[in-house]
């Protein structure tokens, strides 16, 4: 198969939050196959140098910034810190995330808390610290990563499906609140995607076999699918497109 290419990505500053591994990667890795100038932020150094090193090749070798986003302080100063040596940011994807399960009685305040943090709260802030970046260059592009859990009513993850259901509520007021800006804000709601992750935590062969099968295109989802749709929402070709939730899922059912 060949897949699009996008000029408009060339050069630009694209910021990945939880870049390192999984969905994250695949986001990386296509980005810096577009040209684009790629700084991805994870606390996993393993996985991200490791990542950085393989791509080194890229026209842009992409950024590793190590940075934990429960600290908004650090992930704003961490942005500043990609505008000095980058320059502004042009396009934001918001994919750091935590599917642990847990059952419902386990949820302790605390739990509720952290896990708000690290799928829902620094999506906010990371697109209110890169909001005057596009708007100093004439636009740009947020695309937020929600899930297709909270649609399910995901009972093993009820605290992440109902932050991934805030992604989508949060997506559609940055739009209309960043618009005016010419800055687009859209989300992607991946379905079971087979991650490294999912497949060593989650699924063995078998059940991920099965999940397949509930799809309508009935082959594993893969990562660099959900890469594929950043990239559309993130260039020029989709630049009337904003406040909307694309689903990538397989049709799954």
């Amino acid at each position: 198969m060949s897949f699009a290419h996008y000029p408009s990505l060339q050069d630009r500053v694209v910021l990945i939050t939880g870049g390192g591994s999984g969905i994250g990667a695949a986001m990386t890795g296509a980005f810096a196959e577009q040209g684009g100038r790629v700084a991805f932020i994870d606390i996993d150094e393993a996985a991200s140098r490791s990542l950085a090193d393989r791509l080194s090749g890229a026209r842009h070798p992409p950024r590793f910034y190590r940075c934990d986003l429960a600290d908004i302080t650090a992930l704003q100063t961490t942005i500043a810190d990609i505008r000095q040596t980058l320059g502004p940011v042009a396009v934001l994807v918001n994919n750091a995330a935590n599917d642990e399960r847990h059952a419902v009685d386990d949820v302790t305040t605390a739990y509720w808390e952290a896990a708000m943090n690290v799928n829902l709260r620094h999506q906010f802030f990371a697109a209110q610290a890169v909001r005057p970046h596009m708007k100093a260059i004439g636009g740009g592009s947020i695309v937020n990563l929600s899930s297709t859990a909270w649609m399910f009513g995901g009972s093993d993850f009820a605290v992440y499906a109902t932050a991934k259901a805030g992604v989508v509520g949060l997506t559609n007021a940055l739009a209309r609140a960043f618009g005016d800006d010419l800055i687009r804000v859209n989300a992607i709601a991946p379905g079971a995607v087979m991650t490294e992750k999912q497949l060593r935590l989650w699924y063995t062969d078998e059940t991920a076999d099965a999940m397949a099968q509930r799809q309508l295109i009935k082959q594993r989802l893969l990562p660099e699918e959900v890469a594929r749709a950043a990239l559309f929402l993130a260039a020029d070709d989709s630049r009337m497109i904003t406040k909307q939730c694309l689903l990538v899922d397989a049709g799954i059912r």
